[in-house]
């Protein structure tokens, strides 16, 4: 799996550790979530404030 952040339009680095962390966290509440199928292939998350 591979995660990539942007930050209005910006592209923000991650290491190892926060990449892992980040794509364990949102991948289990994720496929927590009824009506979501295991062989997904891709999850978009937008955040305004």
């Amino acid at each position: 799996m591979s995660l990539k952040l942007k930050i209005d339009g910006k592209d923000i680095p991650l290491n190892d550790f926060v990449e892992k962390l980040l794509n364990g966290t949102i991948t289990g509440a994720v496929t927590s979530l009824k009506g979501i199928k295991e062989d997904w292939r891709k999850i978009e998350i937008e955040i305004e404030k």
